[in-house]
């Protein structure tokens, strides 16, 4: 929604994971959120703790989805059905219908209706956060490699 916790937390997991199979040059991976409330902010500061303690490199800044995004990548991942609505909203015409989808949808190890959104929650919310990412960005690695 805001991109401070899951969004980014999922970029940086996927990103590490194309980086260490040797994809990051075929694979681009980003984030964005659907509102710009936070917009130039850097990852929220518990999800940064969360992600370095289990060795990423956290880097990026909060921005808003566009439209382009829409034609720019080839899957957009939305984390509940908030935020899925108002991605599919962006698609009046419904061209990108079949790139816009839950991040849930790949989860292999684990099970969960969204991701669910950790900021007004504890630290264990941040931790299963991470781990439903982990588990769904290995599911979303093994795709891109049967493609690449």
């Amino acid at each position: 929604m805001g991109n401070i916790c899951r969004s980014p937390a999922a970029e940086v997991i996927f990103h590490s994971m194309v980086e260490e199979a040797g994809l990051g040059v075929e694979v681009e991976v980003d984030s964005a959120g659907t509102i710009g409330y936070h917009a130039g902010n850097p990852p929220d500061y518990r999800m940064r703790a969360v992600l370095e303690k289990r060795g990423y490199r956290v880097f990026g800044k909060s921005r808003k989805v566009t439209k382009e995004d829409l034609d720019d990548f080839d899957l957009i991942l939305a984390m509940d059905e908030e935020n899925l609505a108002d991605l599919k909203s962006l698609d009046k015409n419904g061209v990108h219908s079949n790139k816009i989808q839950e991040f849930v949808s790949y989860l292999k190890g684990m099970s969960s209706s969204r991701i669910p959104d950790p900021y007004y929650g504890g630290q264990d919310g941040f931790e299963r956060v991470i781990d439903l990412l982990e588990d769904g960005c290995s599911v979303l690695l093994d795709m891109v490699k049967k493609r690449t």
